[in-house]
């Protein structure tokens, strides 16, 4: 039976929130969180936090976690767990989950893995959650659309769908950045080179849309916030307050 792993890509220079894997969290550090959520995942092999700092490691290493160090020079954090996933032989399926989702729910993971397993053909899973309008026009809140059988049809920063006529009242979905890849397709990914449409909107899963890959876009709820801002940090201690 093949093997999955979960990838967590951690790294310390973040433009907006630098050292933000290590910053504080209810008293943990934010990547433990993410860590400790993805060790009671079911069904999955290993669990490694990839990063290219050894304060992260460092860290990771006081609290029990399997690191890989990778290189400082990966444009991004698919390229990253691509790294790792080259020496992952005998894996069929690697989950990546960003090290900034201290909120992720171990079933939404589950779920992600399940849909690789069951489905021979699909190259990757993702996951969704019904979008608040605020966020509508907020080009750092991902907007998906899928087909009639849930599988990406595009991903925007735009607020897509358009209801032109104000009638149809559509239902809009929030695209998470957690994704499954089948390995050797994660593999043959991070060799191809960006897209124009990946260029334009800055999204590295459009890329795989351009090749024909089939994105399966998993529904779920919102959990709580990811972390990407000083703001998003402050709210972040306010959701875990309210628990």
């Amino acid at each position: 039976m093949s093997k999955t792993a979960i990838v967590i890509p951690a790294r310390w220079a973040s433009t907006r929130l630098p050292a933000k894997p290590l910053l504080p969290l209810a008293g943990k550090p934010l990547v433990r969180h993410v860590w400790e959520r993805c060790s009671n995942v079911r069904g999955v092999d290993a669990v490694i936090i990839a990063t290219d700092d050894m304060r992260i490691a460092e860290a990771a290493f006081e609290f029990g976690a399997e690191v890989a160090m990778t290189s400082p020079r990966h444009p991004s954090g698919t390229d990253r767990i691509a790294e790792v996933a080259k020496n992952l032989v005998g894996f069929d399926i690697v989950l990546n989950v960003q090290g900034d989702e201290p909120f992720i729910q171990p079933a939404l993971v589950e779920k992600l893995a399940a849909a690789l397993r069951e489905d021979k053909k699909l190259e990757m899973s993702t996951a969704a959650c019904a979008l608040d309008p605020a966020d509508l026009a907020n080009p750092n809140c991902v907007k998906v659309v899928t087909d009639l059988a849930g599988n990406a049809l595009y991903f925007s920063r735009a607020p897509i769908p358009c209801d032109r006529d104000g009638d149809a009242n559509p239902s809009r979905l929030r695209h998470l950045g957690i994704y499954g890849y089948r390995r050797k397709f994660l593999l043959d990914f991070v060799k191809w080179k960006q897209t124009l449409l990946e260029k334009s909107e800055k999204l590295e899963q459009l890329r795989a849309l351009e090749h024909g890959a089939k994105i399966r876009v998993i529904k779920t709820k919102p959990a709580g916030p990811g972390i990407d801002t000083p703001e998003d940090l402050k709210a972040a201690e306010k959701f875990l307050a309210k628990r």
